[in-house]
């Protein structure tokens, strides 16, 4: 077990979110339970001021998550440093078993948590409250999901042994490596550059003709593509090196920190993308087309660059 300071107020902050988050799904199971706008009876009248009650509980869980999501990925990167082998968070997320679970159970819980506030922001909105029921039957859900991402994460941090040697992203991150990842390295480059810019092209296409389901699927689509072909291709040219393929490294100091504000315009590209068959509210096409070209220009400027000064493609 590891036990710094960053894992230490992690682990509080855990604490704090679950205590508060067993009382939002108490309050929310009784809302949507015995939740009547028909009714005239004094418990639907209490209901209704639990219900600014549990929102405002689960708003302050949900809008801390994004910024102790990135505090979790600078504690791994910090951590690395005690692990003997680990040079970045890949080290220390292939330290145990948990860690490539827990950052899927973290990414798909951003998405969900994200669903959730504008959901209740369209139900405030409304004087009616027409979703309420609905929101707090999604948060009995989602809690089930945030209970098993504080699990993880505790059973994580608890796992790693600081006298165990760990890989390097070196290792895990390249074609002789003999877990699932070398699978990537298998797909020709071409291919996957070509499905990215076809992927990106369509995506502008849909965005003009505002279909919604076709403009979701294909934001989708693109979450998984732009991860892989970051891993396998553009990733080398943030490095300059070939033979670099790892997704957390320009995350550090050494590249300007760069890897944030890729993650950050690729996850709310396609998360604004995903909404909105769900919400039907236009200006999302607007600002998930602005990411995602974002997210493109960023990680394409990088080749080019690259070309420019050297003449040669890696």
């Amino acid at each position: 077990m590891i036990l710094t300071p960053e894992i230490l107020a992690i682990f509080i902050l855990n604490s704090l979110f679950l205590f508060f988050g067993i009382i939002a799904l108490i309050l929310s199971i009784k809302i949507y339970s015995k939740w009547d706008l028909n009714s005239t009876k004094s418990l639907q009248y209490k209901l209704e001021k639990n219900s600014y009650l549990t929102s405002t509980i689960i708003k302050f869980i949900f809008l801390i998550k994004l910024p102790l999501f990135l505090f979790f990925i600078f504690t791994l990167d910090k951590i690395s440093n005690i692990l003997p082998g680990a040079m970045c968070a890949a080290g220390v997320v292939d330290a145990t078993p948990y860690g490539m679970y827990l950052f899927l159970v973290k990414i798909i819980n951003l998405y969900l948590f994200g669903f959730w506030l504008i959901l209740d922001k369209i139900d405030v909105e409304n004087e009616k409250l027409p979703y309420s029921k609905l929101k707090f039957g999604f948060f009995i859900i989602i809690f089930f999901l945030f209970l098993s991402e504080l699990i993880l994460e505790t059973t994580m941090f608890l796992s790693i042994d600081p006298t165990t040697m760990v890989s390097c992203c070196g290792a895990l991150y390249s074609s002789t490596s003999a877990s699932y990842i070398s699978i990537l390295f298998q797909i020709d480059p071409f291919i996957l550059v070509s499905l990215f810019y076809t992927n990106f092209v369509l995506l502008i296409i849909f965005y003009f003709y505002k279909n919604s389901y076709i403009y979701a699927i294909l934001s989708m689509i693109f979450i998984i593509i732009a991860i892989i072909s970051l891993i396998t291709v553009f990733g080398t040219y943030i490095y300059q090196l070939p033979t670099h393929h790892c997704p957390f490294c320009f995350l550090q100091k050494d590249y300007y920190y760069i890897g944030y504000l890729i993650y950050s315009t690729l996850f709310i590209g396609t998360f604004y993308g995903l909404a909105i068959p769900f919400f039907k509210n236009i200006s999302y096409y607007k600002i998930s087309i602005f990411f995602i070209i974002a997210y493109t220009l960023i990680v394409t400027i990088y080749p080019i660059l690259f070309y420019l000064k050297n003449g040669v493609w890696l």
